[in-house]
């Protein structure tokens, strides 16, 4: 239990108390934050417009006039919904803090590059080295091209396997061992792609540049 800083109610955790509607200053995960349920699967528009009406309602502005203790709670609950909200809107940082939530880490599976991954990595890096070496020649902008949309279309499949994973833990089709397993390798290869993605751009701006 916890006591508003301004009505001086007794309730469980949450952002606003429940009487006088001031912030209560709780420490909440990411989803309680919001007043969702520890589901994955997340309408992104309902998650926004839940953000913005909480936002509202204990922004500091509201209660420069009250109490330190109020000002506070205040500040603390405005932090923890905008970083709730910037998590769960993300599929990739919500899968992420799902890990953390379920005692997992990325990192624990992520020191070295996924197998099915490791060709297209080596590729994509020679393919970069000959774009530094002689981005004059057309030919290899236009691979760079080619392989940009091979990389993103792969990175919106991952997307879809990712959306596919967070339904499986929401209906329980499986042990959360396997899900956990399943859910580090697909934000493992993102992570890499994204990678990918971010260094092939980065080389097209260059010559765009030059």
């Amino acid at each position: 239990m916890i006591e508003c800083p301004s009505c001086g109610r007794r309730q469980e955790p949450r952002l606003v108390c429940q009487d006088c509607g001031a912030p209560v200053g709780a420490d909440l995960d990411c989803f309680a934050a919001l007043g969702l349920p520890r589901k994955l699967v997340i309408d992104s528009s309902a998650l926004e417009r839940v953000y913005h009406d909480l936002s509202r309602k204990i922004h500091p502005d509201r209660f420069a006039q009250s109490s330190p203790r109020v000002r506070t709670a205040s500040l603390h609950s405005t932090a923890l919904l905008t970083r709730g909200y910037r998590t769960l809107r993300d599929p990739v940082a919500r899968g992420l803090y799902w890990l953390e939530l379920n005692g997992e880490k990325l990192a624990d599976n992520n020191k070295s590059v996924p197998p099915d991954l490791a060709e297209l990595v080596f590729e994509v890096q020679d393919e970069l080295a000959e774009l530094r070496g002689d981005g004059a020649a057309s030919e290899y902008r236009d691979r760079a091209v080619r392989r940009r949309a091979e990389l993103e279309a792969a990175t919106n499949a991952l997307n879809g396997d990712l959306t596919a994973n967070f339904a499986r833990w929401d209906a329980g089709a499986a042990d959360a061992k396997t899900l956990a397993a399943e859910l580090k390798s697909t934000l493992s290869k993102i992570a890499y792609l994204r990678t990918l993605l971010r260094d092939v751009d980065r080389e097209l701006e260059n010559l765009k540049a030059a």
